[in-house]
């Protein structure tokens, strides 16, 4: 899974390999650098970052924030790691919750946030619930920023119109729109899954409502093996997919940003990702106009619960290694004032998880925050939730299985050898 609209900005590869960006050591009271670290969250909400960063240089004489902007697959596998462990390691970054947050902890990159939240400058920003996730134990190490669903279906209200297609909420209604659309010429979904994790976020959830919440969260926690019926039953629903033509021939080809242009262009009438969809059409394609469904239910039969959310709670970490802890915490208090949540809303249609955020904003990402708020299930994705090799080898196989190189049975099979089930 990644977040954020897919406009990149450049980096070196001396940034790559973590030669910029970190605490400089022992500075002097009017030389100090904060450097703050993460995947670029687009054009728009990169403007409200600056500003922010400007805003805390004006409130501190002598004290420079460095912005560092990566590209989001750069900084979800090496992009981080290379950073954390280089010589100028950033003193706030970017990351998500779950096995990610918990490793960063491990690693000891995860300062305790407790005392700052119970009485310093981050008290009273959010509500005692945000920080559930954001915890290890009694230790709050992560201020939790927005809480994202990871997947729903968007799809093009008037395309849909046109050829008499509703939004589908069943297995079978997505099906019958398949044939409909694949029969008049238009692209039923469009995916950009090189990376893996496009689909693979999507396919994951299907898993999940297929073989149920513990069976999913047991076996991507490395607790049984993939090669099981329920998993095959879940695998077999992707050779539906493949079947009803209902994804793009070039999925396996292309990557996220490619996969979405089908759906901006109108060449494609419906397209699975996360809630930052919202930002990233509006700033493609202003003019489009579309909505969401969540993941239609699953056959009858199934164990999973069919009204569950695949999402995940981000936020920002303050580095265990950083001499300006103090300083990383008054910025995070800055980030999460009213106004600037006001700015996040506004100016990159990013709601924030602070209260003030609770006001006018696009009606969409307003309703994926209800969705989210008020899910019976929330699902993890397995590249943020788990262990993110067996995420990847996850959704290999499933990749392998939409693009016709493998059956159910075939993919788990050499996924099991693979991670070692």
């Amino acid at each position: 899974m990644r977040r954020g609209q897919r406009t990149f900005v450049a980096v070196s590869t001396a940034l790559a390999l973590g030669m910029v960006g970190g605490a400089s050591g022992a500075l002097a009271q009017d030389d100090i650098t904060l450097r703050v670290a993460m995947g670029s969250p687009g054009a728009p909400a990169i403007a409200v970052w600056d500003d922010i960063a400007a805003q805390f240089e004006a409130a501190n004489p002598g004290v420079d924030v460095e912005m560092n902007y990566q590209d989001d697959d750069l900084y979800q596998t090496i992009g981080l790691p290379n950073l954390l462990s280089g010589r100028n390691a950033p003193d706030v970054y970017f990351e998500w919750t779950g096995s990610r947050m918990e490793q960063r902890a491990a690693d000891g990159y995860a300062a305790d946030l407790t005392e700052y939240v119970e009485s310093g400058p981050l008290a009273g920003l959010l509500d005692e619930s945000a920080y559930v996730a954001a915890s290890i134990g009694d230790q709050i190490t992560l201020m939790p920023h927005t809480a994202d669903v990871t997947n729903v279906l968007w799809y093009n209200v008037p395309l849909l119109e046109e050829y008499g297609v509703a939004p589908p909420t069943t297995w079978e209604e997505l099906l019958a729109a398949c044939d409909t659309l694949d029969a008049a010429g238009v692209i039923p979904i469009a995916t950009g899954n090189k990376d893996l994790w496009a689909a693979g976020n999507w396919l994951s959830h299907i898993a999940s409502r297929v073989v149920g919440e513990d069976v999913y969260d047991a076996t991507l926690t490395n607790m049984g093996p993939f090669s099981t019926p329920e998993w095959e039953e879940a695998m077999g629903y992707i050779e539906e997919l493949a079947a009803h033509n209902c994804v793009n021939e070039s999925a396996n080809a292309v990557d996220d940003n490619a996969g979405a242009q089908l759906f901006f262009q109108g060449a494609a009438a419906m397209h699975p990702i996360g809630s930052w969809l919202v930002s990233w059409a509006v700033g493609e394609n202003p003019d489009l106009d579309f909505d969401y469904v969540n993941l239609p239910a699953m056959p009858e039969g199934s164990a999973g619960d069919q009204n569950s959310v695949i999402g995940v709670e981000t936020g920002y970490m303050i580095n265990a290694n950083s001499e300006n802890i103090d300083l990383a915490a008054e910025f995070l208090a800055l980030v999460n004032s009213p106004e600037n949540v006001a700015s996040f809303i506004e100016d990159a249609e990013i709601t924030p998880l602070a209260p003030s955020a609770a006001g006018p904003g696009d009606g969409r990402s307003a309703s994926l925050g209800a969705l989210l708020a008020s899910a019976s299930s929330i699902v993890l994705p397995p590249d943020t939730g788990y262990d993110v090799p067996t995420a990847i080898e996850l959704y290999a196989a499933q990749a392998e299985v939409l693009g016709g190189q493998a059956t159910p049975a075939e993919a788990l099979a050499a996924l099991d050898e693979r991670v070692g089930g």
